[in-house]
């Protein structure tokens, strides 16, 4: 059991709220307490609902001592990034140019929390538009690492990171389309999960986009996966209802007998620092000596293939930019607009549609490059770290995408896709690991996240901050 009720994890949760031997209100109370102290170095949170996650940890409680949970997590403190609309609240996803209007409806992962019974805390930070690998933003300030505060968390799911490295309670959401959830995760020594495409539903839906699960452990990523992967029409790439248990058979798979593939470079991009590949080697070096068969594979990624899912970002995020108002334009994070803009308003129809073949043959060699594999393992992030106040690795708007080319083809592809952590730098800071699986495989991706935690050297303690 953890040493503080703050770290308690969902699967350690549940069965000590079933035989009453600790209150969903204790536990809220004590993950709020750990936000207050935390937050002022953080700044993780967009909103804190301080007193409706006390009322419906009370009407939690409630149940359990009745008998009648709605679910095997009521009760279970929760984040959601703050583009994942809740009933009634503001989401400016990120910008200080946002709509600061309440919204109508909950996003499907919040209506499913919410039927779920569990407690939702609030709302994390996110950079603006999602379109940075940063805790910089210009609605929100800076969000930092909980590991080393002068660094940066990465993003776009920043906030969900940096929560649930500090202990903000067990679940948090964010969301993923070119390694939102993945890239923050390995910066912050956590699991996520980018699922298959639609196996999540969200709203709205976008090319590549998802929602996935940022925790402290794959037991509690499932956990999460069990109440976020149901169907919600409003999502029109929503996968059919599947009735799997993500908990059920996580610890069934060995090494013995997998191949896997191990992509050391993807030969594009910013070149992957030397710690960073050593951790995706000593991965491999643990798999084979346990009985996985290791074959080393060479890049499918093109500077071409990077070029086009660039160029169609910067095209689609030209357009949002372009459609505001020079007074509301003026509010965006420079960057952003810099990067959206400075080429891309000379960008033709041409240029725009060679962009987009290029992305489907990324795609298509995403795909190619799992056949006969189990899995494939990878550096999640091509660098360790980089300074909490830059809006992305280097801080070049010119450049601002170079550092995703391992993560974004399986949001093209559609393929699931981890982030674990499996050791640390010299300097104390994590490196993960991502974990890529055949399309639909989710189930398959975190029992082999699952083995690669079993496997991995030991862990150092989670930063504190009470």
């Amino acid at each position: 059991m953890a040493d503080s009720t703050a770290d308690l994890q969902a699967c350690e949760l549940t069965p000590l709220f079933a035989r009453r031997e600790l209150s969903p209100v204790e536990v809220t109370r004590a993950v709020l307490a750990r936000i207050s102290a935390a937050e002022p170095s953080l700044n993780a949170m967009f909103g804190v609902f301080h007193d409706s996650a006390i009322q419906s940890a009370q009407a939690s409680e409630a149940r359990w001592r009745a008998g009648q949970p709605l679910s095997a997590a009521d009760g279970v403190p929760v984040t959601l990034k703050e583009n994942l609309y809740t009933r009634g609240d503001p989401a400016p996803i990120g910008t200080a140019a946002g709509d600061l209007s309440p919204r109508p409806d909950d996003s499907p992962p919040a209506a499913r929390l919410r039927q779920a019974g569990c407690v939702l805390l609030g709302k994390t930070t996110m950079p603006d538009f999602g379109m940075l690998s940063s805790g910089l933003s210009s609605m929100h300030g800076i969000t930092r690492n909980p590991w080393r505060l002068d660094l940066n968390p990465a993003g776009s799911s920043s906030g969900a990171a940096a929560a649930a490295a500090a202990g903000y309670g067990p679940w948090h959401v964010g969301t993923d389309i070119g390694g939102s959830v993945r890239l923050p995760a390995f910066h912050c020594g956590l699991f996520a999960i980018k699922p298959s495409l639609g196996r999540i539903p969200i709203n709205p839906p976008f090319l590549g986009r998802t929602a996935g699960p940022l925790t402290r452990t794959v037991t509690d990523a499932a956990m999460l996966m069990n109440m976020l992967a149901q169907p919600d029409a409003r999502d029109f790439t929503a996968l059919p209802t599947d009735p799997r248990d993500y908990l059920k058979d996580l610890d069934t798979l060995a090494a013995r007998g997998l191949r896997v593939g191990l992509l050391e470079d993807m030969r594009v991009g910013w070149p992957v620092e030397a710690p960073v590949l050593e951790a995706s080697r000593d991965c491999a070096r643990v798999l084979e000596a346990a009985g996985a068969r290791i074959e080393v594979i060479d890049s499918f990624m093109t500077p071409e293939m990077l070029d086009g899912i660039q160029t169609f970002f910067e095209a689609r995020s030209c357009v949002d930019i372009d459609g505001l108002d020079d007074a509301r334009r003026a509010q965006v994070l420079p960057f952003i607009v810099e990067w959206a803009t400075w080429r891309a308003r000379k960008f033709s129809g041409h240029d725009v549609m060679r962009a987009y073949n290029a992305m489907h043959r990324m795609r298509e060699a995403a795909v190619r490059a799992c056949e006969g594999f189990d899995f494939l393992i990878m550096p999640t992030a091509p660098i360790a770290s980089y300074g909490a106040e830059l809006a992305c690795p280097g801080n070049d708007p010119h450049r601002a995408l170079d550092h995703i080319a391992f993560t974004v083809a399986w949001n093209l592809s559609e393929q699931p896709a981890a982030s674990i952590n499996w050791t640390f730098s010299p300097q104390g800071l994590p490196l993960g690991v991502q974990i890529v699986g055949q399309r639909f495989g989710d189930g398959r991706v975190l029992r082999a996240a699952r083995l690669l935690e079993r496997l991995r050297p030991a862990q150092r303690a989670w930063p504190r901050f009470d």
